[in-house]
């Protein structure tokens, strides 16, 4: 590898990582509200048209809702309402709103290797936080994770962009040149961290939404890919 690549590792002084399915689960559990979502309203549609309209309405209403769970079972919502019409019955309704209160209520399952992941790398560097989604579910999640203590600063955004990394990590450390962010999102996580001009490091999880999916960037030389968080430190030390 260039000298100058291995330099500018050396000089990397943050990092910041992704929360939901790079810290602990989440997408999992949208699946499985999304199949009771489909046994509900399996009398009125068939499932392969109620998940283009479910998809559909999400990315539609991305702008209002924002990411998240409350965003997720608003467009359940306005999906069973199209497909159901007027007369459809308020029980279905109230059983989507009470899968969404499930959601909201589901204890934090950290990823294996996580915790001693995060504690060892904050001995070394400044460590960020960068989650998108519901303000006050992601502090949920936080607080309920235990990992809040590793963690120099928490970002909690409405969209992640170019400019909100090179902000970020200008505020957090030394700028975005001298810092990486991780996560298992491609178009989130990886995508904008490097057009920022950081590293973007991809750990796939074993669920992605099709709306955070994107081509891998393999020929960018900040680009990294490691099968589990646990590799990150090897990484970092083999650059």
């Amino acid at each position: 590898m260039p000298a100058l690549v291995r330099n500018m590792a050396a000089e990397l002084t943050t990092i910041g990582l992704d929360a939901d399915d790079t810290l602990w689960e989440n997408e999992q559990f949208f699946r499985l509200t999304q199949e009771r979502f489909t046994a509900l309203m399996a009398p009125y549609c068939d499932p392969d048209h109620l998940h283009d309209r479910l998809l559909a309405a999400e990315r539609r209403n991305l702008g209002h809702y924002g990411f998240g769970i409350k965003g997720f079972v608003l467009s359940m919502i306005e999906t069973a309402l199209d497909v159901g019409g007027e007369t459809l019955p308020a029980s279905v309704i109230r059983e989507l709103i009470d899968a969404g209160q499930d959601m909201l209520r589901h204890p934090i399952q950290l990823l294996p290797e996580v915790e001693t992941t995060v504690q060892v790398l904050s001995r070394d560097f400044t460590l960020v936080l960068i989650t998108k989604g519901d303000l006050l579910d992601q502090e949920r999640k936080l607080a309920q994770s235990g990992l809040g203590d590793y963690f120099d600063a928490v970002e909690i955004l409405s969209e992640k962009s170019a400019t909100a990394y090179a902000r970020i990590f200008a505020r957090h450390g030394a700028g975005p040149e001298r810092a990486m962010m991780v996560g298992n999102s491609l178009r989130s996580d990886v995508l904008p961290a490097l057009a920022a001009g950081s590293w973007g490091v991809h750990v796939p999880h074993a669920v992605t939404w099709a709306l955070e999916q994107a081509p891998r960037p393999d020929n960018h030389r900040r680009f990294r890919a490691i099968d589990r968080l646990g590799g990150l430190r090897r990484l970092i030390e083999t650059l």
